[in-house]
């Protein structure tokens, strides 16, 4: 007695498959093409110092207790994101 080889059922989930893989392929694909560029912008040794020193004399006011915990994580989101940009 002969096997009967793949099934139309198979057939068609390996199809399914292939096709969902594809999609998933063009959807990174075009995810990555919509990745915003962001900006660089170069800073001095002497802007990334003074950032840096504003970053410090921000957290020695912190642990004093001279700034609010509100105040220090916005005040250090600025400073970070001018440092991430540089």
């Amino acid at each position: 007695m002969a096997s009967r080889g793949t099934t139309f059922g198979k057939l068609d989930r390996e199809r399914d498959k292939k096709a969902k893989a594809q999609a998933k392929q063009e959807k990174r694909a075009a995810r990555a093409e919509t990745v915003d560029v962001v900006e660089t912008v170069q800073l001095s040794p002497s802007e990334e110092e003074k950032i840096l020193a504003s970053l410090s004399q921000l957290h020695a006011a912190y642990e004093q207790g001279t700034v609010s915990l509100d105040d220090f994580e916005a005040r250090r989101a600025e400073l970070t994101a001018k440092l991430q940009i540089g």
